[in-house]
């Protein structure tokens, strides 16, 4: 079992540390099916547009996607972390007003930092806010999910809850062998 979630498995490359990635996009996303580069980390936009200009990248067709974070590597923010978030936004934002679709990874708890960056007021950026709930399928039938806020009456008009098991349909689900078909590139 792997516990490092920046080591995965490539199709051209055997080595699992990686810069950037080339793929399709897979996960059930607005970006489902796109051809996507895959950034872990923060990186000036200028090495990111070389990436995207280069030959190989662009055969088959342009990118349309950038997926920001890959392979867990948006780190745990706090809200006021200003000098860690204007990194990872001035990267996003720069991919962003070049036309690109982007995805930002973030873990759950980064969920309020993020909305201080205002990305999320451009309709082409897609929040991918990831919640690890290892052992999910022992919770049994009757699990549910609540989508809460940080107190009564704060900052939402109520709570959702959902049926565990109706969020794990089947057509939502991407099995960790299809992450495998993406190239790296450095």
């Amino acid at each position: 079992m792997k516990d490092n979630p920046m080591i995965r498995n490539y199709s051209n490359d055997s080595d699992t540390e990686a810069n950037f990635f080339l793929g399709t996009e897979i996960e059930h996303s607005p970006a489902r099916g796109l051809k996507t580069l895959f950034v872990v980390g923060v990186h000036k936009f200028e090495e990111i547009k070389k990436i995207l200009d280069d030959p190989f990248v662009s055969a088959g067709g342009a990118v349309e996607h950038i997926y920001f974070g890959a392979n867990m590597s948006f780190p745990r923010l706090a809200v006021n972390d200003f000098e860690n978030w204007s990194q990872w936004e001035s990267m996003i934002e720069s991919a962003l007003d070049a036309g690109y679709y982007c995805t930002l990874d973030i873990d759950l708890s980064c969920a309020e930092g993020l909305l201080e960056s205002g990305l999320t007021e451009n309709s082409r950026f897609i929040p991918m806010i990831s919640v690890k709930l290892p052992y999910v399928q022992l919770l049994g039938y009757n699990a549910t999910i609540k989508i809460d806020d940080r107190g009564f009456e704060s900052t939402n008009p109520g709570v959702w809850c959902h049926s565990l098991h109706n969020l794990m349909d089947r057509a939502k689900f991407t099995a960790w062998s299809e992450y495998a078909k993406d190239s790296k590139l450095c």
